[in-house]
């Protein structure tokens, strides 16, 4: 029984990242499908937070540990992951900045675009989540839309700089967020730059089977979405 257990819910591109790292990575685990099990009285003995991915090992202090980066970050030093989040403490910075970034400034306005297409509940405070009507939400669903292009513009010129991916020649942590990331942007059929396409197509191509499986849940998931 491996000593690492990961829950999951797979069509979530949060989900999505550390199931991508621990393929990628090659670690042992166990993979748990949470979904429809978050708010049970055993899951919120362990997690109150009731989040997902969630991992579950006797060598934290609280024995688990969610939200996506924190648990790269963490398999990354504990397994000593270097090409996926190096030690060179200029080089980590960057791949930091860019996580960050991401879940503080790009991925609200993903969840804002794309939500309420994907049937997602919204976050308290939205006014997705309000009384306002159906023409009211869907202008502020498009306000999140187009305010997409200047973050998705900020990883490109910034964090990349000429290279194929933020870790450089090869993807560190930072690439599987953002790359999974963008693959709910289908769902709304958002016009993603050249440059974008060709950088998904590229982790995919890195990582291959450790990529491209995880992706297959989410993109199945938006598949079916859009059936209906």
């Amino acid at each position: 029984m491996s000593q690492l257990k990961l829950n999951v819910i797979k069509p979530s591109v949060n989900n999505m990242t550390v199931r991508v790292f621990v393929r990628a990575a090659g670690l042992d685990f166990e993979e748990n499908d949470a979904y429809g099990a978050t708010r049970t009285p055993e899951f919120l003995a362990r997690n109150p937070a009731h989040l997902t991915p969630m991992i579950e090992t006797d060598g934290l202090p609280k024995k688990a540990l969610w939200e996506s980066c924190a648990i790269m970050q963490y398999l990354s030093d504990k397994h000593g992951l270097d090409k996926f989040y190096p030690k060179d403490l200029a080089r980590r910075a960057m791949i930091d900045s860019a996580m960050f970034y991401l879940i503080g400034t790009f991925y609200p306005l993903v969840a804002r675009a794309t939500y309420p297409r994907l049937k997602f509940g919204q976050y308290p405070g939205e006014v997705g989540a309000s009384d306002a009507g159906e023409s009211e939400k869907e202008t502020a669903r498009k306000a999140a839309e187009a305010a997409l292009a200047e973050p998705l513009a900020v990883f490109h010129d910034f964090y990349m700089d000429g290279k194929p991916f933020i870790g450089g020649d090869n993807p560190s942590i930072a690439d599987i967020r953002l790359a999974s990331t963008l693959e709910f942007l289908a769902v709304i059929d958002y016009p993603l730059p050249a440059w974008a396409r060709d950088y998904v197509a590229r982790m995919e191509k890195t990582l291959g089977a450790a990529y491209s499986e995880p992706a297959a849940d989410v993109r199945g998931y938006i598949s079916w979405v859009r059936s209906q």
